[in-house]
């Protein structure tokens, strides 16, 4: 597995574990439809939580406000809209951000709740 692809999952974890101390629950990991993914999908209270994780070892690279892209923004939306409904749920959907930076042995962990929205 590519050097990037472990940095991915590894942030992906430090990610989960920082949001279950929040009080959030699990729903599902790494939900696909058609090519798309989202990283992690909780619950919040009566909240619906959809998470884009960005991972990055260094502290130079843009913020992950400029890596998730309208284009990136649409696509979780399709994977968030297909899961609300095959699983015929009806509270509100949050789209949140987590950025992890792992640098000299250090994590920072920066969380955007309301990263964006969907448009009509």
């Amino acid at each position: 597995m590519a050097d990037h692809n472990e940095l991915g999952i590894m942030g992906e974890e430090i990610a989960l574990e920082y949001l279950l101390k929040k009080g959030n629950k699990i729903l599902k990991k790494n939900y696909r439809f058609g090519r798309n993914e989202v990283d992690l999908i909780l619950k919040d209270q009566n909240e619906i939580v959809i998470v884009e994780v960005k991972t990055r070892s260094n502290p130079f690279m843009a913020g992950p406000e400029k890596t998730v892209t309208r284009s990136k923004q649409r696509a979780i939306i399709q994977v968030a809209q297909d899961y609300v409904e095959t699983h015929n749920m009806d509270e509100e959907v949050r789209f949140d951000i987590v950025s992890i930076l792992i640098h000299n042995g250090e994590t920072k962990v920066d969380h955007i709740k309301d990263a964006f929205y969907p448009t009509l």
